[in-house]
């Protein structure tokens, strides 16, 4: 029996390589990619002093690593626009009477205005805000102004200010399972009717093959929608998830993802020749999905070939989504191009899937 399932695993190339080459994969990819030190966050500055103060100020911060100036805007609705958009997790604001209130001896007050959904974002601004103040008191000090404390940053967490983990992963939860139910159900469901034999003979009915294939995919539709709607309601009640933008919006927008991964499942049904094959590659999918998405591990704190992998994941973008709207109330003029985005993962897999299908079954 020993020699005849060597064989056979040995005949099964496909599940041999899966077996030893995904782990090393996996190790190497997650190893190098997933780190908890924030750095570099997107900061944009308002800088209503324009002093040499004001950009020693901002100097100062850009020298402690937790921070990338990427913008300089007008005001603060433009500040807040750039931090809803998830274009900037930070935005400085310096006051006028910034660089006067430091030559008269008073203290230089500024303010930090962060994206706290994200805590350990969050964290790192705090932790790098309060090094930048210190490290700008100091420098004047050595100066000899006669100022007790020279700089204080106020810091102003948004949309989490208790910085609560719960409020960060709680919604991420709901594109977690929509990943794990729609790919892993979708990819084995139609490798099953191959096993059984079953699939030649729907094939041979009057309905085509496109028609088939979304008669198997439209159930899985309506679970998707019954599973997030159970998530939110049991966010809302046990952990106080606030909906703070509209429920209507948030499941209009969930259909593309829906859509683009089921869209995943079945383009891993046509790749796979039995249900062992599709679990090991769904498994493998929903890896990068936890890891590089942005759901536990914060985006910025990856390197930027990992950045470019997670923006190849449909949950990437789902997570902005789905955060946008529950935590910050943000509208479709903020999460167009996520749409967007997933408007193009749903057409291209489904297509391909349909196309590798087809060619299948001749």
């Amino acid at each position: 029996m020993l020699w005849k399932e060597s064989i056979s695993l040995r005949r099964d190339r496909l599940t041999f390589a899966m077996m030893t080459g995904l782990p090393a994969v996996q190790l190497l990819l997650f190893g190098y990619a997933i780190q908890t030190d924030v750095r570099r966050l997107p900061t944009v500055v308002l800088d209503q002093s324009r002093t040499f103060e004001s950009r020693a100020l901002i100097q100062v911060l850009q020298n402690t690593d937790n921070f990338r100036v990427v913008a300089a805007v007008p005001d603060r609705t433009t500040a807040r626009r750039w931090i809803e958009r998830g274009a900037a997790r930070v935005a400085l604001v310096i006051p006028p009477e910034y660089q006067r209130n430091i030559r008269r001896g008073h203290t230089g007050e500024a303010q930090l205005l962060i994206d706290a959904a994200d805590p350990q974002s969050s964290g790192a601004a705090i932790s790098g805000a309060q090094l930048a103040a210190s490290a700008r008191g100091s420098q004047l000090l050595a100066t000899r102004y006669a100022i007790t404390p020279p700089v204080v940053i106020q810091v102003r967490p948004w949309y989490n200010p208790a910085q609560q983990s719960a409020m960060f992963i709680v919604p991420g939860i709901v594109g977690v399972l929509l990943t794990i139910t729609m790919t892993l159900t979708t990819s084995t469901a139609i490798v099953r009717e191959r096993e059984r034999g079953t699939l030649e003979q729907l094939i041979v009915t009057p309905i085509g093959k496109t028609s088939l294939m979304l008669g198997k995919l439209v159930p899985f539709l309506v679970v998707g929608y019954v599973q997030m709607s159970v998530v939110l309601v049991l966010g809302r009640l046990f952990f106080d998830i606030p909906i703070a933008g509209s429920l209507l919006l948030l499941y209009s927008l969930s259909f593309v993802f829906i859509v683009a991964s089921l869209g995943i499942g079945l383009l891993i049904s046509t790749i796979a020749r039995s249900q062992v094959q599709a679990m090991q590659l769904s498994f493998f999918f929903m890896l990068p999905n936890i890891l590089l998405s942005g759901y536990i591990f914060p985006r910025a704190a990856m390197p930027e070939p990992a950045q470019w992998l997670g923006a190849l994941l449909p949950l990437t973008w789902f997570l902005e989504i789905l955060r946008g709207i529950l935590l910050k109330g943000v509208g479709l003029a903020e999460l167009w191009s996520e749409l967007i985005i997933l408007s193009v993962f749903a057409i291209l897999l489904l297509t391909v899937s349909v196309r590798r299908f087809a060619k299948t079954l001749d």
